[in-house]
């Protein structure tokens, strides 16, 4: 199952060849991923609290510009232990041209004791319905 941010592309995000800064598509995918659990998991979770970020890459298909509006596709397609992968698709919402692909690898994590610990039962049932293979 896949879940959709949409997003307009402001001037500040873009660079001097006139196409979004690489940088700002991390902040489109930072959105989303927020959006994605804000959506789904209940308040009382504090899933936001309880995750964090890894790793992530993005890989540049074409490119954006000032005024476009982009969609922000993103599905979980790997659950482990403590962590579990988004899969991201940034695609223009008027031609639905690829715009960039991504992936973020997301951990479960203790602030208390500063590290991993296993992601619980019931987080992991609510990932798993969302759950969604490329």
């Amino acid at each position: 199952m896949t879940h959709q941010v949409d997003v307009r592309v402001r001037f500040c995000e873009t660079d001097m060849a006139g196409h979004v800064n690489n940088t700002s598509y991390f902040i489109y995918l930072e959105e989303a991923r927020g959006k994605f659990f804000r959506d789904h998991f209940p308040e009382h979770l504090d899933s936001v609290g309880r995750f964090i970020l890894a790793s992530t890459k993005c890989d540049y298909v074409s490119q954006g510009y000032f005024g476009q509006q982009l969609a922000i596709q993103s599905w979980i397609t790997n659950i482990g232990n403590k962590s579990f992968r988004f899969n991201h698709h940034i695609h223009d919402r008027e031609t639905g041209k690829i715009i960039a692909e991504a992936e973020a690898t997301i951990v479960h994590f203790n602030y208390e004791k500063q590290k991993s610990e296993p992601i619980p039962d019931e987080l992991r049932a609510l990932l798993e319905q969302h759950l969604a293979f490329n």
